[in-house]
């Protein structure tokens, strides 16, 4: 595999479980990065929307990446989301997780004030000159609030470390238009879950998601049969998890993860205020669509 394009295939993101007393839970979360690495994913990302990054401190945005790296321990790449609004801050966070053995970073441009083409790119050319390891440039403007359109993604390609994209904006329209324009031989990811089946047949490198936390069979399935070229059996075992990949992204992920989880046995931690459990209906719902999901014995 190409060094500076480390990812194929599912790449895991865990949820940041947090104690009663409002701490970051790291045994617990340690326990929930294993059951990643030994779900046949192929990459683990720490410190994306699911293990809600914006709602760290430094210092356990620090604690996050390195129990990551202690716990993956090199059994599979790891992509360490360091997002922040400051350049200086991006720079911080990269230059730690490089130090720390990541395999690479994600980047989101996030913003109070919407930047200009211009500021995006320069944001991008300075955190690439901090740092050796390859860059991710992540488009999800539902929670980064900027909209980065494929001419500016193609543009950000420009910069030698900025190897990978990952679109996030779900509309399929867009992940053709990102083909068409950066061609065959440049590495994009579907961020966006009820989009999986569309992404890969667009040409997708990469599926980011928090859903091998609950069904990886079926994500490593999906990948696989696309791998083979079999689109009717890609079909079938899509359709087989796209009620529960709506209703993560509906629900919000860490707020599904964390249920979902529970639901499987697995102990999740506590959410972070301002963020609420589901309410007993939603559990109510997400274990019916468990229920319906094909969950071989040796999840959970």
């Amino acid at each position: 595999m190409n060094s500076n394009v480390p990812f194929r295939g599912i790449i895991a993101y865990p949820i940041t479980p947090f104690t009663t007393t409002n701490e970051a839970d790291l045994p617990t979360y340690r326990h929930l990065v294993e059951r990643l690495v030994t779900s046949g994913s192929h990459g683990i990302a720490p410190l994306g929307s699911t293990g809600v990054l914006p709602y760290l401190t430094d210092e356990e945005r620090d604690a996050i990446t390195e129990a990551t790296l202690q716990q993956v321990a090199g059994r599979l790449p790891v992509l360490v989301g360091v997002s922040h609004l400051t350049t200086a801050g991006v720079v911080r966070h990269a230059r730690f997780a490089e130090r720390a053995g990541a395999a690479a970073v994600m980047v989101i441009p996030m913003s109070y004030w919407k930047l200009t083409d211009d500021e995006i790119f320069q944001h991008y050319d300075r955190i690439a000159s901090a740092v050796s390891v390859p860059i991710m440039a992540y488009n999800n403007p539902a929670t980064g609030g900027l909209d980065m359109s494929p001419a500016l993604l193609k543009r950000l390609l420009e910069i030698p470390n900025v190897t990978m994209i990952k679109e996030s904006s779900g509309d399929v329209q867009r992940m053709q238009a990102l083909r068409q324009l950066l061609g065959e031989d440049v590495a994009f990811y579907n961020g966006s879950n009820p989009l999986a089946l569309a992404a890969f047949a667009a040409g997708a490198t990469g599926w980011c998601t928090a859903a091998p936390n609950l069904i990886p069979e079926l994500n490593v399935g999906l990948y696989e049969a696309v791998q083979r070229q079999d689109l009717s059996e890609a079909r079938q075992i899509f359709y087989q998890q796209f009620e529960l990949l709506q209703f993560m992204v509906a629900k919000g992920l860490p707020r599904a993860i964390k249920a979902g989880l529970e639901l499987l046995g697995q102990e999740a931690g506590e959410l972070r205020a301002p963020l609420h459990p589901l309410t007993e209906d939603e559990q109510r719902e997400l274990r019916r669509i468990l229920d319906r999901v094909p969950l071989p014995a040796s999840v959970g």
